[in-house]
């Protein structure tokens, strides 16, 4: 389906392809306060939404490509979670139910200790994304999960430290879910932005009660059927959603 749909505060949304003949994934392109965003919306409840980060001899994957090569063609990718110079994740990592880096509590420098930050946590079912010390409280089992910060929406609030008029601008990505876990929106913007705009595009357009910052600057997407393959650099953990086999 192509088109364009206008919402009421001049929203865009162009449809740019559909990835899957079942429009299980959607990639379109959306327009918010005058900034563009691509925004790529997965049904978690029937897709193969994963983790990936390392192949089977242990050795970091480190882009889409080598997804690819490992496990088979992606019908979309992207950087999920901010990572160390060896590339391991910085917060907790589970991959198909094996925990390789633990739970960050406590505050810290940078972005990832902004708090309050997050994980996102996949089951065959469902995505949410869980604020930290929430996850730790209720040990929720995921099969995938990733630990990211800040939050940039925090049960339909926008995260206390965004400022709006903020003059810190970065590509930036993340992503946000349904309130029933059925459906996991993920975003990246075109140009920099700040992060109060990138918050509000998942809290007032995506309409996501929780949303969680993957990174910015080395942002990425892989979205083959949009013509979308982000390079340049080496990346640490991805997500994405491999093609059913045919």
């Amino acid at each position: 389906m192509f088109g364009k749909i206008w919402t009421k505060g001049a929203i865009a949304l162009g449809f740019l392809g559909l990835a899957t003949a079942a429009n299980a994934v959607e990639c379109r392109s959306v327009l918010h306060l005058d900034q563009s965003f691509t925004v790529c919306t997965v049904q978690a409840s029937t897709e193969d939404l994963r983790l990936f980060h390392k192949d089977g001899d242990d050795g970091v994957l480190g882009g889409f490509a080598a997804i690819e090569r490992v496990q088979g063609p992606l019908v979309f990718a992207m950087n999920a979670g901010m990572y160390h110079a060896d590339r391991d994740p910085v917060g907790l990592y589970i991959e198909d139910g094996v925990e390789t880096a633990p739970l960050v509590t406590r505050a810290g420098p940078g972005n990832f200790g902004l708090m309050p930050n997050g994980v996102l946590c996949l089951t065959d079912t469902r995505a949410e994304v869980i604020e930290s010390l929430r996850f730790d409280a209720d040990g929720p089992e995921c099969r995938d999960a990733t630990q990211s910060g800040p939050m940039l929406v925090i049960d339909g609030a926008l995260h206390p430290r965004f400022i709006e008029n903020g003059t810190s601008r970065y590509i930036r990505n993340g992503v946000g879910t349904s309130a029933d876990g059925s459906i996991a929106h993920f975003a990246i913007s075109d140009r920099p932005v700040n992060f109060y705009d990138f918050g509000t595009l998942f809290r007032n357009v995506l309409n996501t009660p929780n949303a969680l910052y993957f990174d910015g600057n080395i942002s990425r997407l892989y979205a083959p059927a949009i013509g979308r393959d982000d390079f340049g650099v080496t990346l640490g953990p991805m997500i994405g959603v491999l093609a059913p086999p045919e």
